[in-house]
């Protein structure tokens, strides 16, 4: 595999891994490290790459563990925490209400069990389709479809819970 093939096969994913990393790091600097990590892993074995149907899921699938390695490794602690969200500050009320809004989502999401939390990013995030969710976790369609469902039905519920809507 030359260069212009692995270019060609890892750039239009870039942006996707980016925030895939960063939904686990929360920091875009180890986000970024991150990606060019998995980059850098992918390029080493290049030839590899062609043994698999969908390099993308073997790429997301790379990111996923990588994040997960970081993050169990003793530098974790280290992590710098930074919230970027909003860039544009015109209007200070809706940026700190969005903001609240935004980390809540990020706070419940959390709670999930990790394999939601990981569907959950991957379809509503990434947009990503059923079948890819299923390769990239190593499951079926039906249970990524299962997951989904239950991940987004929790995140339902602690909502409510926390808008006191219906909870009386």
């Amino acid at each position: 595999m030359n260069q212009k093939e692995f270019l060609d096969i890892v750039l239009p994913i870039k942006n996707n891994l980016y925030r895939l990393a960063r939904r686990f790091l929360i920091s875009s600097d180890e986000a970024e490290d991150a990606v060019q990590e998995v980059f850098l892993k992918l390029w080493k074995n290049k030839e590899a790459i062609k043994k698999y149907r969908t390099p993308e899921a073997f790429a997301y699938t790379m990111t996923k563990n990588y994040c997960l390695d970081r993050l169990k490794s003793k530098q974790a602690s280290n992590l710098k925490i930074v919230h970027t969200n909003f860039e544009n500050r015109t209007d200070l009320e809706k940026h700190i209400e969005a903001k609240d809004g935004v980390s809540l989502l990020f706070k419940l999401m959390e709670t999930l069990p990790e394999q939601q939390k990981v569907i959950l990013h991957l379809r509503d995030v990434e947009q990503l389709s059923f079948s890819e969710i299923a390769k990239i976790t190593n499951t079926s369609q039906a249970n990524v479809r299962v997951s989904l469902s239950r991940a987004r039905k929790k995140i339902k519920d602690l909502l409510l819970i926390q808008y006191n809507y219906g909870v009386q």
